[in-house]
């Protein structure tokens, strides 16, 4: 594997992280699984992420098929799907958790619910709509059979470490405490606003090759 290809798994893992945010998710974990025992939590923690992991792969094998079914350019989805990157990461870097992810008919619903390892902590708190609009551009940008593995391997890696990450949540957020947690989140969302705006720029050079000029 060339380093250009090992780059490309790379930025798109670190991109994935600070979109989905699964430090900052993990009080929302918590709370959501307070009332089950260890076992029923590592079960909705496994659940949580190979949800996950299914989402964002079928996004990324069938994302392009449907951009072509609407009639939908690459470029415009990288526009529309760069100011949804911003719009999480302003939430983010003000520290609205999960606030823009899940409307209130979505929370009251959920809570009622026995399985919430797949409605709310999967989908659409984890892949959400800029984890989906991100795995869909890279697939569109890299679609050779190589990178598209790649990028499969490196979705499962990311929900393997999620999913560690999720069966020490209790400890690791009593070891951070809420201001540690508040200020990664912020940290996530300043690199997550960054990618929004490369997703953008490429986008709107394209559209609009003036703008390069």
């Amino acid at each position: 594997m060339a380093y250009s290809d090992f780059a490309i798994f790379l930025q798109f893992f670190l991109g994935l992280f600070a979109t989905v945010n699964p430090i900052g998710i993990m009080p929302v974990f918590v709370s959501l699984t307070s009332y089950m025992d260890s076992d029923e939590r590592r079960k909705t923690a496994r659940t949580t992420h190979f949800s996950v992991a299914v989402i964002l792969i079928c996004s990324l094998i069938g994302g392009q098929t449907l951009l072509d079914v609407f009639s939908i350019s690459l470029d415009a989805f990288r526009v529309a799907g760069g100011l949804l990157l911003l719009s999480i990461a302003f939430s983010m870097m003000s520290g609205k958790l999960g606030e823009d992810k899940q409307n209130k008919q979505e929370i009251s619903e959920s809570m009622s619910r026995e399985q919430v390892g797949v409605v709310p902590l999967a989908m659409p708190l984890m892949a959400g709509p800029g984890a989906i609009s991100s795995t869909i551009v890279y697939g569109s940008r890299y679609p050779e059979t190589f990178n598209l593995i790649g990028i499969i391997i490196t979705i499962i890696i990311f929900c393997f470490g999620g999913w560690v990450l999720f069966r020490s949540a209790p400890f690791i957020v009593r070891f951070l405490g809420q201001t540690g947690i508040n200020v990664i989140t912020r940290i996530m969302g300043l690199i997550l606003a960054a990618l929004g705006i490369e997703f953008m720029a490429n986008g709107l050079i394209n559209l609009l090759p003036g703008l390069a000029v």
